[in-house]
């Protein structure tokens, strides 16, 4: 099937009363698989010179939606750091993946008692390429960074928006039979993942306390009721029932059991507190086996590299050494290590971007002193992309990055 008989298919058995789809959805979801594929083919001389930590300007575009190029492809550059920058203003990427968005939390109170913890985002635009403040209360973006799913607050939403992050406006709203809190974009972007809650994960109730250092404050409700899975060329919406398993109620952690997808999308799992630490299901709903290429039981953010071929192990430095394991994805085995505290996302098939901090510059200054590096397997070398995480006026928190495919 061709490009335009994907987008005149495109959400074709969506209700009457939903928007349109996005104009050529199809054809980003396409980018993003070709572009990979020409940056992989940059020469390894070529590479080793654009590693060089330096604020690369993205320059600004006219126009908007599917005329405009967005700026993390306009900007070619293998690496674009700020290291003078945090929270970040300017695009930050590096090889095939981009700083898309990040948030911070805030707890508010509630009249009736209760705690919200909520999130500022601050999302990419593609046609400035700067972060602006977006006022979602829970987003994921696709592969390829055009096109963000938005949840309104407060949670669990009933209905997904598809953002442009060109012209900043959503472009279809889907409908949900049952409410939303988190969303999450298939590996190729052709589907979401959404998991249902009854309730609020992020809300703390004055009637179910929880202690915390010796004192009492309103606690959270697993209520998780299942996932959806939504694919976007048809707009079909299947829901699973996957409740929190009965030994988890009222466990010490947070409400929030999201689903994310596995590498290759073809299963979705939640973490779990407990052995074996994750639960897998096929996309019909039906509990699957562990991945043979997952195997590692990690609950790294980064997971398993492009190729399949490592695995993003945790934090393994002892003493006064930062490293964190790089693993092999069917044993588990401990390859070797990488100068950093915490594994985010791969950039290609050999380099990650990381909290970390380099010895010589936070040596005594405490583990959280930190910032995103680039950082090579095999080396012991970091390139900064960020400055070392702060709050600011318009962020007043520690920020969280999230990434995409470029």
């Amino acid at each position: 099937m061709n490009v335009d008989e994907l987008v005149s298919d495109a959400f074709r058995e969506q209700a009457a009363d939903t928007m349109p789809a996005p104009p050529h959805f199809a054809e980003r979801v396409l980018a993003v698989r070709r572009r990979r594929r020409t940056r992989r083919l940059v020469s390894v001389a070529a590479a080793a010179v654009a590693a060089i930590a330096v604020a690369v300007a993205v320059p600004r575009l006219g126009g908007g939606g599917d005329h405009v190029r967005p700026a993390s492809e306009t900007n070619k550059s293998d690496v674009i750091g700020h290291p003078d920058q945090s929270p970040p203003r300017s695009l930050i990427a590096a090889g095939d993946t981009v700083l898309s968005a990040f948030y911070v939390t805030k707890t508010v109170a509630q009249p009736n008692g209760d705690t919200v913890s909520t999130r500022t985002y601050g999302l990419l635009d593609q046609k400035t390429g700067t972060y602006e403040k977006a006022p979602w209360a829970y987003l994921d973006v696709a592969p390829g960074s055009r096109t963000a799913a938005v949840l309104e607050g407060e949670l669990p939403a009933r209905r997904i928006g598809l953002l442009d992050l060109i012209t900043g406006k959503v472009d279809r709203w889907i409908k949900m039979d049952r409410g939303v809190a988190s969303v999450a974009f298939s590996p190729d972007g052709t589907k979401l993942v959404a998991t249902t809650y009854a309730k609020n994960p992020d809300r703390g109730f004055a009637d179910h306390k929880q202690d915390v250092n010796g004192k009492e404050i309103p606690g959270p409700v697993p209520s998780r009721t299942g996932f959806t899975v939504v694919d976007l060329d048809s707009g079909k919406a299947d829901w699973h029932p996957a409740p929190h398993p009965r030994d988890e109620i009222g466990w010490f952690g947070n409400a929030r059991a999201d689903f994310s997808w596995s590498h290759d999308g073809t299963l979705v799992y939640a973490d779990t507190p407990m052995k074996p630490f994750r639960d897998y299901y096929g996309l019909d709903g039906a509990k699957a086996n562990w991945p043979a290429s997952e195997k590692a039981p990690v609950s790294v953010t980064a997971g398993v590299s492009p190729d399949g071929k490592l695995v993003a192990g945790a934090f393994a430095g002892h003493g006064e050494t930062i490293a964190s394991a790089i693993l092999d994805p069917h044993t588990g085995r401990q390859i070797t290590t990488v100068p950093v505290q915490q594994l985010l996302a791969w950039a290609d098939n050999k380099r990650l971007i990381a909290w970390g901090c380099d010895p010589k510059k936070c040596s005594g200054k405490g583990e959280f002193r930190n910032q995103l590096l680039l950082v090579t397997v095999g080396s012991n070398k970091v390139v900064p992309l960020s400055g070392f995480r702060k709050a600011s006026d318009d962020y007043p928190g520690r920020w969280t990055p999230l990434f995409s495919a470029r």
